[in-house]
């Protein structure tokens, strides 16, 4: 027996230390020092806000947002917030949360994105069931492309209605934030200061909802595409240029094609925790 069970040690070990060569994720500070989750979850658990940007395709970082809700929310009062409902859904998103319509209503009112079901329905069936506020941050798509046709100006057509959808009129903007010029040079200069204002008014509309429903006390998880919160710009800057002592913690998602354990130098203070996630990683749609 004991033989026996030497010998089935061995081969757990052997799995286990062959796991640890090819890990699918690492974590890392803003510094590119590797920390473990329990240090991350800690100082997560003393941040007023919580900006979580992933890859919208990728199932590691999504598996991470769920671990890190679940895990904050034995800590923290939370409120959780998605760029992947926009505002004018949001009526329908508290008829969901409120057992008023099922999910199959919910897909048919909603405008949810296609990987919803695998991504963010978990998110929102354990907020559901642990009655955490679930907030719709995101501007409606069409304003973000009337903006990209015809600049701020197109908004001042919009109805009272249309605009407390939006983040309120005049939107501040600068133009010379990296984000924005880099976006503008990605594009050769296709759609000219209308492009990143584009994106202005999502990240000033998720920033204007974040923190109209987050009480004090309260821990508001955001979720986002990390382009909204990397370099402590998009999001961020809106949240800090309402509110200054806002203690924000970001989180970011980076793929590398080789070794997730050495940290990439180009990821150095793009946020307060960096995820490296090996490239070849499943993705979750096309």
């Amino acid at each position: 027996m004991k033989t026996i069970f030497s010998l089935f040690f061995a081969i757990a070990m052997s799995f286990s230390v062959n796991a640890q060569k090819k890990p699918a994720y690492t974590l890392f500070n803003t510094k590119g020092k590797k920390v473990s989750y329990k240090k991350m979850l800690k100082k997560l658990a003393k941040a007023d806000v919580i900006l979580f940007g992933e890859h919208h395709d990728n199932p590691i970082a999504h598996w991470l947002q769920f671990e890190v809700t679940k895990d904050l929310s034995s800590q923290r009062n939370l409120v959780i917030g998605f760029e992947m409902i926009e505002a004018d859904n949001q009526s329908q998103l508290d008829l969901y949360m409120n057992d008023s319509i099922n999910q199959k209503a919910f897909d048919t009112v909603a405008r949810l994105w296609k990987n919803y079901k695998t991504d963010y329905k978990p998110l929102v069936d354990f907020a559901k069931k642990n009655n955490i506020h679930t907030v719709a941050t995101n501007v409606p798509r069409r304003y973000a492309s009337k903006i990209f046709r015809g600049g701020f100006k197109a908004l001042d057509t919009l109805s009272a209605q249309e605009k407390s959808w939006i983040a309120p009129l005049p939107i501040l903007y600068d133009a010379n934030l990296p984000s924005y010029i880099k976006m503008k040079a990605m594009m050769g200069g296709h759609g000219g200061d209308n492009l990143p204002k584009a994106q202005a008014i999502k990240d000033a509309t998720m920033a204007y909802f974040l923190l109209k429903n987050k009480k004090p006390q309260q821990l508001f998880i955001h979720y986002n595409g990390s382009y909204h919160s990397d370099d402590y710009e998009g999001i961020y800057w809106y949240l800090k240029k309402k509110n200054p002592q806002l203690n924000i913690v970001t989180i970011t998602t980076k793929e590398e094609e080789n070794n997730v354990k050495k940290f990439n130098k180009k990821h150095k203070n793009k946020a307060d925790f960096i995820i490296q996630i090996v490239e070849s990683m499943t993705k979750t749609y096309q």
